[in-house]
């Protein structure tokens, strides 16, 4: 456990270098720049987890999850088959 100064008050509070830490004199956030940070990337994750061409969401019927799951499949395959050719090409004439 360490302590951390207040960016409102400057009084040195308990901290468990956790984002969502108050302080004990004034009750504000105590690393409110952190926080902001750590939930635009929450926000960016899942922005960039729904932006996938096949992504399944929870209202989806059983047969349209079954086609999204074989294109997921396909895809990665055909990725993983395209990343071993251009890494072939790469590595061969060196």
């Amino acid at each position: 456990m360490s302590q951390k100064k207040c960016p409102n008050c400057g009084e040195w509070s308990i901290w468990t270098n956790n984002y969502e830490d108050r302080c004990e004199h004034c009750g504000e956030i105590l690393s409110p720049v952190d926080l902001a940070r750590q939930q635009k990337k929450e926000v960016e994750n899942i922005k960039n987890e729904k932006s996938g061409m096949f992504y399944i969401k929870p209202e989806d019927s059983g047969i349209k999850r079954f086609f999204k799951n074989s294109g997921n499949v396909f895809y990665t395959v055909f990725m993983a088959i395209m990343t071993f050719i251009m890494w072939l090409i790469a590595a061969l004439p060196g």
